[in-house]
């Protein structure tokens, strides 16, 4: 099954780049990375040549590359290395514009992943490199190639995607309607909800759409979380580093469900560690907590929202909330973890407004800070603060599955701290009424702020 991805486009645009970079693409397990490389590969390049460094091409393609690179002193030096490891790995390999070499799992290699600079600018040909883990080039061996990398996330499906998945004619409506009909916003509430509910991972999104049942779905999303904490094992000398990982997705759960009234420690990191060791193992230390968060965050798992203290963007606090990067595997775990039915629902909804904000974030840049953030102002809290770049409009956004209204974004744009205030409810046709906004929580991805 082929889901449309709206990363596509950003692919053609690299290769429609007059500066030619090699395309870096991020983004965590099972989120269709491969797929919509090689697809986009297989339709816009003659000569397509695949490693992965995590399969058996990999193993060969690293022989290859010894064999090429290989010199003792007093040897003549061989013209260009690299590309007789090309040569070698696959014969009918070509040196051309028509040519595209996609490496995956590009984190297996310290060696192949530092030779970027070299494919980028010793070669005619296209590179794409990709891994779901690349939270590990951060180690020592690993160097950056800043300026010769175009980097590209992919995430789970959007709702948008998730939507022109399962209904064209919805999804078409959700794009192009001033004002939705009563009978198209419900179909379209309603496919929001099971979205909250299975997330946004293609093979999830596949299965409900195969069977169209919600239970299957999950199964499916399930054996996704097993498969990154068995891969993830992996990486890590310590095993604690791999038993608090499932504590964590805990952990940060508990956090969403309080009360929004701030952490009780300095930081989401102190928070968490305190958590983990109060509930699970006072054996567990802070830096394995601390190096844990930093592996999900890279691995594309969680995400980290800032803290605007008074509305005052230069009092910025970063890192002060966990969310995770896809609703379904927040659903999971808040499920997990005791949530009612309207608690969590209000929670996923800041999530998916969490994660629509942050990919606004990716460049080129929408909306500024260097991670979503939320506010406090007059002892309350606003849900988020965004800031536009370039004419720095700012909006109070609240996000409601009721009817409730936020008093401190209203406070807040009564007295000019902010420009517009965005609600965003669970039961509205929407509307605009002077500075105020008002729409369906799932129309967030059509608006501009």
């Amino acid at each position: 099954m082929y889901l449309k991805r709206s990363v596509y486009r950003d692919l053609l645009e690299w290769k429609k780049s007059e500066k030619q970079t090699t395309l870096e693409v991020t983004g965590a397990r099972q989120v269709g990375k491969t797929y919509i490389i090689r697809k986009f590969a297989e339709e816009n390049f003659k000569n397509v040549v695949y490693v992965n460094l995590f399969e058996l091409s990999g193993k060969q393609f690293q022989q290859c590359y010894r064999q090429a690179t290989e010199w003792s002193p007093g040897q003549k030096r061989t013209e260009k290395p690299l590309h007789e490891a090309f040569k070698l790995y696959d014969e009918q390999f070509t040196d051309d514009a028509e040519t595209v070499v996609i490496i995956d799992e590009i984190q297996e290699s310290a060696e192949i992943y530092n030779r970027i600079r070299e494919f980028t600018r010793q070669f005619q040909c296209r590179f794409i490199v990709t891994g779901s883990y690349l939270g590990r080039v951060l180690e020592p061996e690993f160097r950056f190639s800043s300026g010769d990398v175009t980097k590209i996330q992919v995430y789970t499906l959007s709702f948008k995607e998730f939507l022109q998945a399962n209904d064209d004619n919805l999804y078409q409506a959700y794009c192009g309607a001033q004002e939705l009909s009563n009978n198209t916003l419900e179909k379209i509430s309603e496919l929001y909800h099971v979205y909250t509910q299975i997330g946004g991972y293609p093979a999830v999104v596949e299965e409900f759409i195969l069977s169209g049942e919600i239970a299957k779905a999950k199964a499916e999303l399930v054996k996704i979380i097993q498969t990154f904490l068995n891969e993830s094992m992996r990486y890590f000398e310590d095993i604690l580093d791999f038993g608090v990982y499932d504590n964590i997705f805990l952990s940060i759960s508990r956090i969403l469900l309080r009360e929004k009234k701030g952490l009780e420690e300095d930081s989401i990191s102190e928070e968490l560690q305190k958590l983990v060791v109060k509930d699970y193992s006072s054996n567990i230390s802070k830096v394995t907590c601390y190096r844990a968060m930093n592996w999900l965050q890279h691995s594309g798992i969680i995400g980290f929202c800032g803290k605007v203290i008074e509305l005052d963007p230069l009092d910025f606090k970063a890192r002060s909330r966990c969310f995770f990067m896809d609703v379904g595997l927040a659903h999971y775990y808040l499920s997990r973890a005791g949530a009612d039915h309207a608690t969590m629902q209000g929670i996923l909804n800041e999530n998916y407004v969490y994660i629509n904000l942050k990919k606004r974030q990716d460049y080129p840049e929408k909306i500024a800070f260097e991670m979503p953030a939320f506010a406090t102002y007059k002892g309350g809290e606003i849900d988020f603060f965004v800031q536009t770049i370039g004419e720095s409009k700012k909006y109070a956004v609240e996000v409601k599955s009721g009817k409730n209204a936020g008093k401190s974004a209203k406070k807040a744009l009564e007295q000019g701290k902010v420009d517009y205030l965005l609600y965003l409810k669970g039961n509205t046709k929407g509307g605009t009424h002077d500075k105020i906004i008002t729409m369906p929580i799932f129309m967030v991805e059509q608006y501009n702020f």
